[in-house]
């Protein structure tokens, strides 16, 4: 009975859909003007379901929790969410009114000793540098500073080969050997291998300075020891010698870091190429340093919302380092000592002006996650390039099995470009700063991670219009412009203000204060309170230094051979000491 019943049912359904298919179809052949309508309400349903653009999320995330991964507030934005990203940014931020009032100058002073006249031919100083290329950049040009406080002659510094970036180049390889100790014959005796006596090559006493060590910890720990040994070779040169110098050994500095070394001509030509092909694509592009790889992850000790997946992969790696603390993800946040993700970068870039038809060249090792990883950056910025998009497998031949070299490229492209941004504090990004503050304080974006870390998490409760605000806000004094921090504040080598002077009488002319653009569409009635603000974050004595540059991840530096070392120092115990560099 029951069965007939629901048949029954279902007959009269089918007729009633039958007699309004007809109703209607007889309709709209009376009705041509109604006919129209309807198919347009038909069109526009459909259009309406293809049409919207889906909100940018980090597809990584997205993959990991179809995985039954827990997603955090910040992960995506949602259906009633007011956040959303604009294609367009606005006005962009390709250079600075200031600018041309600075210039770099790091000629010696009258009273500086020249290496003919201090120079005792019975000590000989070699030093061996630690970590990636930049690392060893600041290796480098530390060693020929205690050379010159040691009176001493400088070997050619040996290349780190044996640490996580496994790259066998020496320093000829990566730079122009002959260039350097040509330029620097002034300043302090530089020859390339040491001599030989009775037919034998002199020895070297292997030691370690201390870190930060004074020119005075110089000439009472180290200059004993190389007149009683005459050769001495300091291990593990990095962060060897004092952020506080005299401005006579600060400009050294910058005539090693900035002048002296030079790519050799074969880095130079493939770079100047790349820049090149960058330039047919833009009229004005901006270079990414995205560091973002498993093994930096794993040593920063911060959580990105991957799950228990991330957690997993993470934490084998971290346990390379037998020496590393447990850490606390949130806390690491929260102080800003975890790297922006690149959907977070890209959402910083686009809220200070930046659209999406911007070119972006992306300087990067293997990103954590991969394409999936970098879905949200390239959704904000489809023209993303790379050396390896840029140039032939057949014209990386020559660098592609040497990190340093494929990181010189990068450093290249990154240095000549129109606006320089990262995602974190590491060594490249500090060199880079320094180096485009030293040639024309040219955009140069640190993220203020700390502010910016807040503002990311709530993200979804605000509209893009006061998401917008509150970046530019967060980022005044952190842009690259003149004056940004007060001279002797942060790492020297990313603020080199002995080495800055100023044009006053150009200055002079154009008036009494120029406006400065830090950013686009920012009000400055606010600036000097915004960047008085934003400095208290930043570092302010030596102690905070040292501390910025202990075992953290702001650094981003690298533990040799995944073990941290427990050795003696010459001042007596110290602790481990190797980093995670770029």
């Amino acid at each position: 009975m029951k069965k007939k019943k629901r048949e029954t049912k279902r007959r009269n359904n089918a007729a009633a859909v039958l007699r309004w298919i007809l109703f209607t179809r007889h309709y709209l052949l009376q009705f041509p003007l109604l006919s129209a309508i309807f198919a347009f309400l038909l069109f526009f349903a459909a259009f309406s379901v293809i049409s919207p653009l889906p909100p940018i999320i980090n597809q990584h995330r997205s993959s990991q929790l179809k995985n039954g991964a827990k997603a955090d507030e910040s992960t995506f934005s949602t259906e009633t969410s007011p956040f959303r990203v604009p294609r367009s940014g606005g006005r962009r931020l390709w250079n600075s009114m200031q600018s041309k009032f600075y210039y770099g100058c790091s000629n010696a002073s009258d009273s500086f000793q020249t290496a003919d006249l201090k120079t005792n031919r019975n000590r000989y100083l070699l030093i061996a540098t630690s970590g990636g290329l930049n690392q060893q950049r600041t290796g480098i040009t530390d060693g020929v500073v205690a050379a010159y406080i040691l009176n001493a002659t400088l070997v050619v510094p040996k290349l780190d080969q044996k640490s996580f970036w496994n790259d066998s180049s020496d320093f000829a390889e990566i730079f122009d050997v002959d260039w350097f100790i040509s330029f620097l014959s002034k300043d302090v005796t530089i020859i390339k291998q040491l001599p030989a006596k009775g037919g034998k090559v002199l020895t070297p006493y292997r030691t370690r300075a201390p870190r930060k060590c004074t020119p005075i910890c110089y000439l009472t720990k180290v200059l004993p020891v190389l007149n009683k040994k005459h050769v001495v070779q300091l291990g593990k040169f990095d962060y060897r010698l004092s952020n506080r110098l005299s401005p006579d050994l600060q400009k050294l500095r910058c005539r090693v870091n900035y002048h002296a070394l030079k790519f050799t001509d074969s880095i130079l030509e493939i770079g100047k190429k790349l820049v090149q092909r960058m330039r047919m694509k833009s009229d004005h592009f901006i270079a990414l340093h995205l560091r973002f790889e498993p093994d930096m992850l794993a040593f920063s000790g911060c959580y990105f919302g991957g799950g228990g997946k991330e957690r997993m992969e993470l934490g084998k790696i971290r346990r390379r380092w037998k020496s590393l603390h447990a850490s606390n993800p949130d806390k690491e946040r929260r102080q800003g000592k975890c790297p922006l993700t690149p959907e977070e970068v890209g959402l910083m870039l686009r809220a200070l002006g930046f659209g999406s038809d911007v070119h972006l060249y992306v300087a990067s090792g293997e990103v954590y996650g991969g394409e999936a990883t970098l879905a949200p950056l390239k959704a904000l910025f489809p023209n993303i390039h790379s050396k390896e998009t840029l140039a032939s497998k057949r014209e990386l031949a020559p660098f592609s099995s040497y990190s340093s070299r494929m990181a010189a490229l990068d450093f290249i492209v990154c240095d000549e470009s129109d606006v320089f941004s990262t995602n974190n504090n590491g060594n490249m990004a500090k060199i880079i700063a320094g180096r485009r503050r030293y040639f024309g304080h040219k955009p140069t974006i640190r993220p203020n991670v700390k502010k910016l870390y807040k503002l990311f998490t709530s993200r979804h409760n605000k509209t893009w219009e006061e998401f917008m605000s509150k970046v530019r806000s967060h980022q005044i004094g952190f842009m690259g412009e003149p004056n940004e921090l007060k001279p002797g504040r942060g790492e020297f080598h990313e603020n080199p203000s002995s080495c800055l002077c100023e044009d006053s009488v150009a200055k002079a002319a154009t008036g009494p204060n120029p406006t400065p653009q830090t950013l686009p569409h920012e009000g400055h009635k606010n600036v000097k309170e915004n960047i008085k603000r934003n400095e208290a974050s930043e570092v302010t004595d030596e102690h905070s230094i040292e501390n910025e540059h202990g075992q953290g991840a702001t650094e981003m530096d690298y533990v040799d051979n995944g073990n941290a070392v427990q050795g003696k120092s010459l001042a007596g115990e110290m602790l481990s000491e190797e980093f995670f560099s770029d």
